[in-house]
């Protein structure tokens, strides 16, 4: 059984369309540490010894959040700022978070269709992400795909709050009964509920 940490950043939770629910639903799942950085820390001042002291017992951390103007939420950049120092994440002897798993469960407001060349975002969702893949990377984890829903302002309309939420609680589970093939994932640009590389129970 691998130990999950989820931490979760949304501002505005209490107006989210889907971040609400998929946090709701991530906190009810036995076996897995969920943390709500805005709840926790209302004055952003994150205790980094706690931090630092969850993310040396997880083997994955996963990351939730809207995408706000193409990158986290404040407290979000606030949280690695302090806690992924020198000497603990990466740089001489900071190899603690060597061989984790870092992943995302992302929100987009705007439709797939805009996150390509030919839309009106330009580039795909990844490359939005590309600072927090770096940060695995310097931090010597690895980034498997993140786990997207587009469309979000829009899903209580078409029907995907539900079997979003349905697929992040399989995503959550599957990590923590070591059933989510990460090597599948690692090969994919996003995951959603729809395509989890999930392998079967025994």
């Amino acid at each position: 059984m691998s130990k999950l940490i989820v931490y979760y950043a949304h501002p505005g939770h209490k107006y989210s369309h889907v971040n609400q629910v998929m946090a709701d639903a991530a906190g009810i799942v036995d076996n897995i540490t969920f943390v709500d950085l805005y709840r926790d820390y209302p004055r952003f001042d994150i205790d980094v010894n706690v931090e630092q002291k969850r993310l040396w017992e997880h083997d994955v951390v996963l990351l939730q959040f809207p995408v706000f103007w193409y990158s986290t939420p404040s407290i979000l950049k606030e949280w690695q700022d302090l806690v992924l120092e020198h000497g603990f994440a990466y740089g001489a002897g900071g190899d603690r978070l060597e061989g984790k798993k870092l992943m995302l469960a992302v929100t987009a407001a705007g439709p797939e269709e805009a996150y390509t060349h030919k839309g009106y975002q330009h580039y795909p969702i990844r490359v939005f992400l590309t600072p927090l893949e770096q940060t695995a990377r310097l931090c010597r984890m690895r980034f498997p795909a993140p786990y997207v829903l587009y469309s979000a302002l829009q899903a209580p309309v078409t029907g995907t709050v539900q079997p979003h939420v349905d697929g992040y609680r399989r995503l959550l589970e599957a990590i923590r009964d070591d059933r989510y093939d990460f090597d599948a994932a690692e090969k994919l640009d996003v995951v959603g509920y729809e395509n989890l590389p999930i392998r079967a129970k025994d």
